[in-house]
């Protein structure tokens, strides 16, 4: 199994800092927690690893997946799968066509996605959700469908910024469970921004702790 690896990553804005280089591997089937205050870079920091930074900011140092550099490749081409704090689905196609959107056409059938998407319903306990508008859906449940999309992609590592910091107690703490567990039963590497300290437990990985560069 691959591990994703951040080697002396450090980020900039202008001359500034944001933090000091920063070294982690994220073994296969692992959740490993960024946590740190606002204003410290561990966003900015998941937007490197995928290769979409915003503009004024400049990073440096090694993403590897395994021993493969994922450094100067587009997004697309890196297959790192990203879940935000906001599902994203779109609400003009129902929830099986939000998850097809992200399925990799070549890799199947149209009668096997469909078969896949709906394997995939069940699996989180959405079974007969396919054809439902994502607006009649709970938070909870928008954010499955979202985790979906993305592991329908089929990424080789998974991205987590704060996905779960807009639902309510109960629905955070079902939803993340779901989460982790996917992550794991998948063998994925996965990176966790997160403020919270039940995400952190419930992640049971190591916690890389990121200070802005003016607190060192």
């Amino acid at each position: 199994m691959t591990s994703l690896v951040l080697r002396n990553v450090s980020l900039r804005s202008g001359a500034r800092p944001l933090f000091a280089p920063l070294s982690a591997t994220v073994p296969a089937g692992v959740v490993v927690s960024v946590t740190g205050p606002s204003g410290a870079g561990k966003s900015s920091l998941l937007a490197y690893a995928c290769g979409a930074l915003p503009t004024g900011l400049i990073g440096c140092g090694d993403v590897l997946l395994g021993s493969e550099s994922l450094n100067g490749l587009p997004p697309e081409e890196r297959r790192l799968g990203l879940l935000f704090q906001d599902d994203l689905l779109f609400p003009h196609l129902s929830v099986a066509n939000n998850l097809a959107f992200g399925m990799r056409k070549a890799a199947a059938s149209p009668s096997a996605r469909r078969d896949r998407i709906a394997a995939a319903l069940e699996s989180v306990g959405l079974g007969g959700f396919g054809q439902r508008d994502p607006a009649t859906l709970s938070g909870g449940e928008r954010a499955r469908v979202a985790l979906l999309r993305v592991l329908l992609s089929e990424p080789r590592a998974v991205l987590l910024d704060e996905p779960f910091s807009r639902l309510d107690p109960a629905s955070r703490a079902q939803t993340r469970a779901i989460v982790f567990a996917e992550i794991r039963s998948r063998s994925l590497p996965a990176l966790l921004v997160t403020h919270d300290a039940e995400d952190v437990a419930a992640a049971g990985g190591p916690v890389v702790e990121i200070e802005p560069a003016e607190r060192r």
